[in-house]
């Protein structure tokens, strides 16, 4: 059998289900998990094979030897379908006839609850990659667009780059990586804001556009943050007032209720000005 196991997104007892496998793969690279590898091996009394991006993309079928005849277990972050690469292995183990199960968990996906916004009230999710001086893919831009012309939220996930390779060590066949970088929540709104002077709708207008950020969700009062406030305000907040990575930004839709209103209100940079821009701006007239 080929476990995929969600951890959800604090620590090592959100998941039991483990200790019968022959091999624990630890996926580490499309999230974080806010617990050391050494904790893990701890608790589950098996030691943990990371797996990064070339393991899982391109040698899957090294993860899934001998899975038709012995256990074995991948397990990711959050919920193990929050990556169309999950997706992928469970297609792979199926094609080569082995018995799959997926066990389920928390993720960044309903995790923004947190953020006082209501589920329901979301549209399309998208991500936003690091730009470059010579690539900035902005189709991202035409989903929120979307997504803001029917009054939905838009969940945004930033960029995580680990085991990268500059252009000069890959064309070198070089395996030297560079340093993780992980996406935050300034970084996005500039990208966000870069592109709306380009494309000029208004949906993205930096003093009339609400957004929720929010870090390391799930991780208790020591790790989550949680900032609410215009683009222009989140932008000029300090930037270690977002916390540690990983980052997510929500763009609020003006599908927006006075009780979504006054629970992101707790978040606001300037409280007056959250609930000024509900009102004026987001037509929410319970707020009267």
């Amino acid at each position: 059998m080929f476990y995929i196991i969600g951890l959800g997104l604090s620590d090592e007892k959100d998941v039991t289900a483990i200790k019968n496998c022959s091999r624990v793969y630890l996926e580490a690279y499309t999230s974080i998990l806010m617990v050391q590898k050494d904790r893990l091996e701890a608790f589950y009394g098996k030691e943990l094979i990371l797996a990064d991006r070339d393991t899982v993309e391109t040698q899957s079928d090294e993860i899934l030897h001998n899975a038709d005849k012995e256990d074995v277990c991948l397990l990711v972050v959050g919920d193990p379908f929050g990556a169309t690469t999950h997706t992928d292995i469970i297609l792979r183990a199926r094609a080569l006839k082995i018995p799959t199960r997926v066990i389920h968990n928390a993720s960044i996906m309903n995790a923004i609850g947190a953020s006082g916004l209501q589920l329901y009230n979301f549209g399309q999710t998208v991500s936003l990659v690091f730009f470059t001086e010579t690539w900035k893919p902005d189709s991202f831009y035409d989903r929120i667009k979307e997504n803001a012309d029917l009054g939905l939220h838009t969940l945004v996930l930033l960029d995580i780059k680990v085991k990268e390779q500059s252009d000069e060590n890959l064309a070198r066949g070089r395996k030297i990586y560079e340093p993780p970088r992980y996406m935050s929540i300034p970084l996005a709104v500039s990208q966000l804001i870069e592109i709306e002077s380009l494309r000029s709708t208004g949906t993205l207008d930096p003093e009339k556009t609400l957004a929720i950020g929010l870090s390391r969700v799930g991780g208790g009062d020591e790790n989550q943050r949680i900032v609410a406030g215009t683009l222009k305000e989140l932008l000029d907040h300090p930037k270690e007032a977002y916390g540690e990575p990983l980052h997510s930004l929500i763009i609020v839709g003006k599908r927006l209720h006075h009780l979504e209103v006054d629970y992101a209100e707790e978040f606001a940079i300037n409280r007056d000005n959250w609930r000024a821009v509900a009102k004026d701006v987001y037509g929410c007239t319970a707020l009267d």
